[in-house]
């Protein structure tokens, strides 16, 4: 009984190391993705688990992202850090802008550093993004990202061992 419970609570580790991984901004699902296989997942489980905590702070950021903004604009400590992380987001946001949830969607599938799920979510949120559109089209972006980097890595795995 006691190897069996082991096993299952070493298992539960690996997977929610992958998913809280993924979760984290900027490393993402494409970081969690090669993580997860190098901790002996498959490719197919990495992303699963990878997707699912990567879409974690996806409602989080749309629905709560802007009152916290405005509240810490007020700050003379986060001033500045607001105002960075709004310029910075709007500066990317141009294509979102001008094609709307396709942009996005499209924004979030690009497998890049400053793309993803946090930066898109960040954007749709600053720009009024309406939830129902918002959130499939970084759902369905997110699921493309995660192919590509699933892909990229199993070959990556195979070729460097």
């Amino acid at each position: 009984m006691q190897p069996l419970l082991n096993q299952l609570l070493n298992f539960l580790s690996i997977e929610l190391t992958v998913m809280l991984t993924a979760a984290l901004p900027i490393i993402e699902l494409r970081g969690a993705i090669p993580v997860g296989m190098s901790l002996g997942m498959s490719p197919a489980h990495a992303t699963v688990i990878s997707f699912i905590g990567s879409m974690i702070p996806v409602p989080f950021i749309l629905f709560t992202i802007r009152p916290i903004f405005n509240y810490l604009k007020k700050t003379k400590t986060f001033k500045k850090l607001v105002h960075k992380l709004t310029d910075k987001s709007m500066s990317k946001s141009g294509k979102i802008q001008k094609y709307g949830a396709w942009g996005l969607l499209v924004f979030v599938a690009i497998p890049l550093p400053g793309t993803g799920v946090w930066s898109g979510s960040l954007a749709a949120a600053l720009l009024d993004m309406r939830f129902k559109w918002a959130f499939p089209a970084i759902l369905v972006g997110n699921i493309i990202a995660a192919v590509i980097i699933m892909g990229l890595s199993n070959e990556a795995f195979k070729l460097f061992g």
